[in-house]
Parts: structure tokens; sequence; C-alpha cells
């Protein structure tokens, strides 16, 4: 492959709004394993969270991808592939990255009941913000002399 192709293709993987329109292959094969990718991401990303008793298998699905992307761009970088194959890399690469983008956009459970707490902690410092701004607060109309 020539020097401007390869550099073309690693420009590709690479570009930040790579994933948007492109599909998450249906299996690939990561680490020497066949995994059914899009079945796997779309039965995780169908809950919204990720389950306590699941994080470690999504966990683990995650750093193995990364580690294939790794791998396969690695591949194209040091030139191993001919241009064919690099686009055929680029585009698994792509797909490895649309997968990640839907992984990584899910919270685990006990950080959605975080989240939460911390909206509703939010909701009352704001409650209580506004009271104290508009005088309405027993205590402080109490100091200056107002309706209790």
């Amino acid at each position: 492959m020539k020097e401007f192709e390869r550099k073309q293709l690693l420009e590709r993987a690479n570009r930040e709004g790579a994933t948007v329109g492109a599909d998450i292959p249906d299996a690939i094969d990561v680490q020497g394993e066949e995994v059914e990718l899009q079945s796997f991401v779309f039965e995780i990303k169908r809950r919204d969270t990720i389950p306590d008793g699941e994080r470690e298998r999504v966990e683990q699905a995650k750093r193995n991808l990364r580690r294939e992307r790794l791998e396969r761009l690695q591949k194209v970088e040091d030139n191993e592939v001919s241009y064919e194959e690099g686009e055929q890399l680029v585009e698994s690469i792509i797909g490895i990255d649309r997968a990640l983008n839907a992984l990584e956009q899910l919270r685990p459970k006990d950080l959605e009941k975080e989240e939460q707490m911390q909206e509703t902690a939010d909701q009352k410092r704001w409650m209580n913000f506004l009271k104290q701004a508009l005088g309405r607060d027993d205590a402080s109309s109490k100091r200056r002399g107002g309706r209790p």
C-alpha cells in the first residue's frame, strides 16, 4: 500500500465522527473468539442501564474490543496489509468504535440511583436559595422582625 493510502485509512479510522451512520458488525473475531457483537450490544443497550450482575461482562467486552481495535489499527499503521485489507480493517475498526460508543453510554444501576439522589439534593438547595433570596425563609424573616 502506498504511504498516502495508509495515511488516508488511518485518518478515516481515527476521525471524530466516523461512527455516525456506521453499523455495528453482526459478528466479529475478538482475541481469537467469534463474538455476536451486534446482538450483545443490543441486548445490553435495551436495558438502558447495566445490571449489577452484567457489569463485569460488559467491562470485559469493552476491554477486549479496545484491544482488538488497537491490534487492527496497528496492522494498518505498520503497513502489514494491502490497501483492500486495510479498508476492511478500517471498516471493522469503525464498527468496533460504534459498539464501544453504545456500551460507554450505559450507566451502572447504582450510578443511576446516585444521580437521582444528587438531583433531589440539587432541587432542595435551589429551593432553599430561592426562599432566602425572596425573603421567605422562616429563620431570616424572624431575624428581620417579619411574620413567622
